[in-house]
């Protein structure tokens, strides 16, 4: 019998700016830690509402944190996170269709799930543009290396019960991993399960799965 295999599964949201930091930081680690990572495009409002857990829009002090902790976290994770002019209504469109789009995309084009997660999360999160429009959507992807007609296409089917039906699946199960927000890792690790909350967690990810953490830009990425 070998061993175990590693695994990762990270549950995420592109409204979450914190989920595009442990993203990044999770797909520089994968190869070094050598584990497997899933992504999991999940709807951060069911999780808020199932948990009942509230909207950092709605607590101000805690709006007033994330403008200067996102300030300080671009320059440690090298991500280029901005806060938007408006978040209260950035958090009032939500991300539904956007979350749809990529489960659409996790189960067709798998490969592309990446780049065009990444590419709302830049939309949103670095150039301040709007995420909730198709044609945003289809800009993203676009953008991301996805031809317009496999886009509109992907776009199409973000209206099919099966996608509507994966997408809360998939939020249902970070619930069931006790998620109160987003994003969640879950580590699957020697017979062992464990969910870790947020994006600042990664050194005792490293300390689970007996690896070493060398902060959010590992040294081999600049070598």
């Amino acid at each position: 019998m070998g061993p175990l295999p590693r695994s990762l599964e990270l549950f995420y949201d592109v409204l979450s700016p914190y989920s595009w930091l442990g993203f990044e930081v999770l797909c520089r680690y994968q190869k070094l830690w050598n584990v497997q990572l899933q992504l999991r495009p999940s709807f951060l409002g069911g999780i808020l509402k199932d948990s009942g857990n509230l909207p950092p829009a709605e607590i101000p002090r805690k709006t007033q944190y994330m403008r200067s902790d996102l300030q300080r976290l671009q320059q440690l994770f090298q991500v280029p996170v901005r806060f938007p002019k408006d978040f209260s209504g950035l958090v009032g469109k939500g991300s539904l269709s956007a979350m749809r789009f990529l489960t659409a995309v996790n189960a067709e084009q798998p490969e592309m799930l990446k780049k065009v997660s990444r590419e709302l999360w830049m939309r949103i999160w670095s150039r301040d543009e709007d995420i909730t429009e198709p044609q945003s959507i289809l800009a993203a992807a676009e953008r991301a290396g996805m031809s317009a007609e496999d886009a509109r296409a992907l776009l199409e089917k973000t209206a099919t019960p099966q996608v509507k039906n994966q997408l809360r699946e998939t939020t249902e199960a970070a619930c069931r991993y006790g998620a109160f927000g987003l994003p969640i890792t879950v580590a699957h690790v020697d017979g062992q399960t464990h969910m870790l909350f947020g994006s600042d967690r990664m050194e005792l990810l490293a300390h689970l799965l007996g690896e070493k953490w060398m902060g959010p830009v590992p040294p081999a990425l600049n070598a």
